[in-house]
Protein backbone atom coordinates (compact mmCIF):
# COMPACT_ATOMS: atom_id res chain seq x y z
CA UNK A 1 0.00 0.00 0.00
CA UNK A 2 1.22 3.17 -0.67
CA UNK A 3 2.10 5.81 2.60
CA UNK A 4 0.98 9.17 1.64
CA UNK A 5 1.24 12.39 3.96
CA UNK A 6 -1.83 14.03 5.28
CA UNK A 7 -2.76 17.58 5.20
CA UNK A 8 -5.54 17.02 8.29
CA UNK A 9 -4.83 18.71 11.66
CA UNK A 10 -2.13 15.98 13.32
CA UNK A 11 -2.59 14.46 16.36
CA UNK A 12 -0.28 14.97 18.68
CA UNK A 13 0.19 11.54 20.30
CA UNK A 14 2.52 11.91 23.53
CA UNK A 15 1.36 10.19 26.58
CA UNK A 16 -1.93 11.24 28.10
CA UNK A 17 -2.34 14.18 25.30
CA UNK A 18 -2.47 11.24 22.74
CA UNK A 19 -4.86 9.30 24.70
CA UNK A 20 -6.90 12.18 25.27
CA UNK A 21 -7.02 12.98 21.43
CA UNK A 22 -5.38 16.19 21.19
CA UNK A 23 -4.41 18.20 17.80
CA UNK A 24 -2.10 20.65 16.67
CA UNK A 25 -2.51 22.29 13.25
CA UNK A 26 -0.55 20.54 9.95
CA UNK A 27 2.28 22.83 9.59
CA UNK A 28 3.84 20.65 6.83
CA UNK A 29 7.07 21.34 6.59
CA UNK A 30 6.94 24.84 7.31
CA UNK A 31 8.19 24.77 10.95
CA UNK A 32 9.71 28.13 10.59
CA UNK A 33 8.80 32.02 8.87
CA UNK A 34 10.61 35.18 8.18
CA UNK A 35 7.17 36.88 8.45
CA UNK A 36 6.56 38.71 11.46
CA UNK A 37 2.28 39.75 10.83
CA UNK A 38 2.21 35.80 9.94
CA UNK A 39 4.27 34.68 13.34
CA UNK A 40 1.69 36.99 15.23
CA UNK A 41 -1.44 35.47 14.20
CA UNK A 42 -0.80 32.23 14.36
CA UNK A 43 0.39 32.94 17.89
CA UNK A 44 -2.56 34.99 18.64
CA UNK A 45 -5.22 32.28 16.92
CA UNK A 46 -3.06 29.08 18.61
CA UNK A 47 -3.27 30.69 22.25
CA UNK A 48 -6.62 31.83 21.97
CA UNK A 49 -8.19 28.54 20.61
CA UNK A 50 -6.16 26.62 23.51
CA UNK A 51 -7.83 28.75 25.85
CA UNK A 52 -11.26 28.32 24.23
CA UNK A 53 -11.17 24.50 23.44
CA UNK A 54 -9.49 23.74 27.38
CA UNK A 55 -12.99 25.17 28.88
CA UNK A 56 -15.84 22.21 30.14
CA UNK A 57 -17.98 23.03 27.81
CA UNK A 58 -15.96 20.96 25.38
CA UNK A 59 -16.68 17.74 27.34
CA UNK A 60 -20.53 18.52 27.02
CA UNK A 61 -22.35 17.76 23.81
CA UNK A 62 -24.99 20.52 25.05
CA UNK A 63 -24.32 24.03 23.56
CA UNK A 64 -21.63 25.63 24.75
CA UNK A 65 -21.96 28.49 27.03
CA UNK A 66 -22.31 32.17 26.77
CA UNK A 67 -18.15 32.72 28.37
CA UNK A 68 -16.94 30.07 25.52
CA UNK A 69 -18.86 31.86 22.32
CA UNK A 70 -18.14 35.38 23.72
CA UNK A 71 -14.41 33.93 23.32
CA UNK A 72 -14.82 32.83 19.92
CA UNK A 73 -16.67 36.28 19.20
CA UNK A 74 -13.86 37.60 20.06
CA UNK A 75 -11.34 35.80 18.53
CA UNK A 76 -12.85 36.37 14.74
CA UNK A 77 -13.19 39.86 15.67
CA UNK A 78 -9.35 39.89 16.38
CA UNK A 79 -8.50 37.89 14.02
CA UNK A 80 -10.39 40.05 11.50
CA UNK A 81 -8.73 43.04 12.85
CA UNK A 82 -4.97 41.55 12.58
CA UNK A 83 -5.78 40.82 8.78
CA UNK A 84 -7.44 43.63 7.32
CA UNK A 85 -4.68 46.04 9.66
CA UNK A 86 -2.11 44.49 7.74
CA UNK A 87 -2.91 43.18 4.16
CA UNK A 88 -1.33 44.86 1.31
CA UNK A 89 -3.91 45.07 -1.86
CA UNK A 90 -2.01 44.04 -5.38
CA UNK A 91 -1.37 47.49 -6.71
CA UNK A 92 -0.17 48.74 -3.34
CA UNK A 93 4.00 48.35 -3.17
CA UNK A 94 5.07 46.09 -0.41
CA UNK A 95 7.52 47.60 2.15
CA UNK A 96 10.64 46.49 1.06
CA UNK A 97 14.29 46.87 3.04
CA UNK A 98 17.61 47.66 1.36
CA UNK A 99 20.52 46.35 3.42
CA UNK A 100 18.60 44.44 6.64
CA UNK A 101 16.14 40.80 6.81
CA UNK A 102 14.47 39.38 9.80
CA UNK A 103 15.42 36.42 11.45
CA UNK A 104 14.24 32.81 11.00
CA UNK A 105 11.29 33.01 13.68
CA UNK A 106 9.82 29.15 14.60
CA UNK A 107 5.89 29.06 14.72
CA UNK A 108 4.81 28.67 18.34
CA UNK A 109 2.23 25.35 18.49
CA UNK A 110 -0.38 24.98 21.27
CA UNK A 111 -2.06 21.41 21.01
CA UNK A 112 -5.60 21.34 22.06
CA UNK A 113 -8.35 18.81 22.54
CA UNK A 114 -10.23 18.18 18.90
CA UNK A 115 -10.30 14.07 18.04
CA UNK A 116 -12.52 12.97 21.13
CA UNK A 117 -14.41 16.34 21.76
CA UNK A 118 -17.27 15.86 22.76
CA UNK A 119 -19.34 19.32 21.90
CA UNK A 120 -20.02 19.04 18.46
CA UNK A 121 -20.05 22.72 17.78
CA UNK A 122 -16.77 23.30 19.37
CA UNK A 123 -15.22 20.42 17.59
CA UNK A 124 -16.33 22.06 14.44
CA UNK A 125 -15.12 25.38 15.35
CA UNK A 126 -11.58 24.03 16.78
CA UNK A 127 -11.05 21.98 12.99
CA UNK A 128 -11.88 25.06 11.19
CA UNK A 129 -9.29 27.14 13.17
CA UNK A 130 -6.73 24.31 13.03
CA UNK A 131 -7.18 24.41 9.15
CA UNK A 132 -6.72 28.32 9.08
CA UNK A 133 -3.46 27.76 11.44
CA UNK A 134 -1.97 25.15 8.39
CA UNK A 135 -3.29 27.70 5.48
CA UNK A 136 -1.03 30.32 7.72
CA UNK A 137 1.70 28.41 8.56
CA UNK A 138 2.22 26.65 4.85
CA UNK A 139 1.56 29.52 3.07
CA UNK A 140 3.74 31.24 0.45
CA UNK A 141 4.55 34.47 1.98
CA UNK A 142 5.88 33.20 4.81
CA UNK A 143 9.06 33.63 2.79
CA UNK A 144 8.07 37.84 2.80
CA UNK A 145 9.64 39.46 5.49
CA UNK A 146 7.08 42.41 6.61
CA UNK A 147 3.63 42.46 4.26
CA UNK A 148 0.58 39.70 3.81
CA UNK A 149 -1.53 40.03 0.78
CA UNK A 150 -5.41 40.85 0.47
CA UNK A 151 -4.88 36.94 -1.04
CA UNK A 152 -3.22 35.74 2.07
CA UNK A 153 -6.07 37.47 4.54
CA UNK A 154 -9.25 36.13 2.00
CA UNK A 155 -7.60 32.34 2.41
CA UNK A 156 -7.28 32.48 6.13
CA UNK A 157 -10.32 34.85 6.70
CA UNK A 158 -12.47 32.60 4.87
CA UNK A 159 -12.41 30.13 7.79
CA UNK A 160 -13.02 32.14 10.53
CA UNK A 161 -16.06 33.87 8.48
CA UNK A 162 -17.16 29.93 8.16
CA UNK A 163 -16.75 29.25 12.36
CA UNK A 164 -18.92 32.67 13.13
CA UNK A 165 -21.96 32.19 10.52
CA UNK A 166 -22.26 28.53 12.20
CA UNK A 167 -22.27 30.09 15.64
CA UNK A 168 -24.55 33.13 14.53
CA UNK A 169 -26.83 31.16 12.55
CA UNK A 170 -27.16 27.88 14.69
CA UNK A 171 -26.70 29.04 18.50
CA UNK A 172 -28.21 32.72 18.37
CA UNK A 173 -30.71 32.46 15.57
CA UNK A 174 -29.78 35.05 13.08
CA UNK A 175 -31.25 34.65 9.68
CA UNK A 176 -28.29 33.08 7.39
CA UNK A 177 -28.40 35.64 4.65
CA UNK A 178 -27.71 38.46 7.01
CA UNK A 179 -24.71 36.09 8.94
CA UNK A 180 -22.81 35.65 5.48
CA UNK A 181 -21.86 39.10 5.02
CA UNK A 182 -18.40 39.38 5.93
CA UNK A 183 -18.65 42.04 8.06
CA UNK A 184 -21.20 40.95 10.22
CA UNK A 185 -20.78 41.45 13.84
CA UNK A 186 -22.69 39.82 16.70
CA UNK A 187 -23.94 43.19 19.23
CA UNK A 188 -23.64 43.20 22.67
CA UNK A 189 -27.81 42.77 23.02
CA UNK A 190 -27.76 39.48 20.83
CA UNK A 191 -24.55 37.77 23.23
CA UNK A 192 -26.95 38.92 26.47
CA UNK A 193 -29.92 37.49 24.39
CA UNK A 194 -28.47 34.38 23.89
CA UNK A 195 -30.65 31.83 25.02
CA UNK A 196 -30.31 27.99 23.30
CA UNK A 197 -33.11 26.50 24.83
CA UNK A 198 -35.06 28.64 21.83
CA UNK A 199 -33.59 26.73 19.28
CA UNK A 200 -32.09 23.10 20.42
CA UNK A 201 -34.60 20.28 21.07
CA UNK A 202 -35.24 18.66 24.80
CA UNK A 203 -32.57 15.81 24.14
CA UNK A 204 -29.90 18.46 22.86
CA UNK A 205 -30.05 20.15 26.29
CA UNK A 206 -28.96 17.56 28.66
CA UNK A 207 -26.03 15.09 28.46
CA UNK A 208 -24.31 12.46 30.62
CA UNK A 209 -21.00 13.33 32.74
CA UNK A 210 -17.99 11.80 31.10
CA UNK A 211 -14.92 10.73 32.77
CA UNK A 212 -13.70 12.73 35.51
CA UNK A 213 -10.57 11.34 36.44
CA UNK A 214 -8.97 12.57 33.18
CA UNK A 215 -9.39 16.91 33.72
CA UNK A 216 -5.87 18.04 33.72
CA UNK A 217 -5.11 20.99 35.91
CA UNK A 218 -4.17 24.18 35.20
CA UNK A 219 -0.83 23.17 36.23
CA UNK A 220 -1.31 19.91 33.97
CA UNK A 221 -1.72 22.47 31.06
CA UNK A 222 1.29 24.68 31.74
CA UNK A 223 3.40 22.88 29.25
CA UNK A 224 1.06 23.04 26.49
CA UNK A 225 -0.59 26.47 27.21
CA UNK A 226 2.49 28.33 26.83
CA UNK A 227 3.10 26.54 23.66
CA UNK A 228 5.71 24.40 21.71
CA UNK A 229 8.23 25.21 19.33
CA UNK A 230 7.27 23.86 15.98
CA UNK A 231 10.73 22.17 15.60
CA UNK A 232 10.16 20.62 18.79
CA UNK A 233 7.12 18.35 18.15
CA UNK A 234 7.43 14.91 17.99
CA UNK A 235 4.75 12.29 18.19
CA UNK A 236 3.15 13.54 15.59
CA UNK A 237 0.60 11.40 12.81
CA UNK A 238 -2.89 11.58 11.09
CA UNK A 239 -5.00 10.33 13.28
CA UNK A 240 -6.66 6.82 12.50
CA UNK A 241 -9.88 7.03 10.98
CA UNK A 242 -12.92 4.56 12.18
CA UNK A 243 -12.85 4.16 8.72
CA UNK A 244 -8.99 2.62 8.46
CA UNK A 245 -9.42 0.74 11.35
CA UNK A 246 -11.81 -1.22 10.59
CA UNK A 247 -10.73 -2.38 6.68
CA UNK A 248 -7.36 -3.19 8.03
CA UNK A 249 -5.58 -0.11 6.28
CA UNK A 250 -4.42 0.91 9.71
CA UNK A 251 -3.72 -1.65 12.57
CA UNK A 252 -4.62 0.27 15.83
CA UNK A 253 -3.00 3.54 17.03
CA UNK A 254 -0.27 1.89 17.76
CA UNK A 255 0.68 1.06 14.34
CA UNK A 256 1.01 4.92 13.72
CA UNK A 257 2.77 6.62 16.23
CA UNK A 258 4.57 6.23 19.70
CA UNK A 259 1.98 5.59 22.99
CA UNK A 260 2.56 5.16 25.92
CA UNK A 261 0.20 3.01 26.66
CA UNK A 262 -2.22 3.35 30.27
CA UNK A 263 -0.13 6.07 32.09
CA UNK A 264 -2.38 8.51 32.82
CA UNK A 265 -0.41 10.93 34.34
CA UNK A 266 0.44 14.45 32.61
CA UNK A 267 3.38 14.55 31.46
CA UNK A 268 5.57 17.35 30.00
CA UNK A 269 6.41 17.44 26.25
CA UNK A 270 9.98 15.62 25.28
CA UNK A 271 12.52 18.40 24.75
CA UNK A 272 14.52 18.35 21.58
Amino acid sequence: MPSFKTDQALWYNVGVWGELGYAVPNFGDDPTTLNDGVHYLTSIVGRNLSAIMHHPDGDLRTPPSINTLTRLHKLILRSRQILSGRDVAPGEPDMESLHTTPAVMVHRIFPVPYFKVRNHHLKQYCGLVLNALAEMMQHTENRKPYEISTRFSGTVGQYFHRVYRLMATELFGVDPKKAKALDFTLSDADLRAYDPGQWFTSTEMIDTVGPLSMVPTEDDLLVLTDGIPATQLVGLSAYPSEAAINAGVIGGSASIATNTGSNTAFAAPPSP
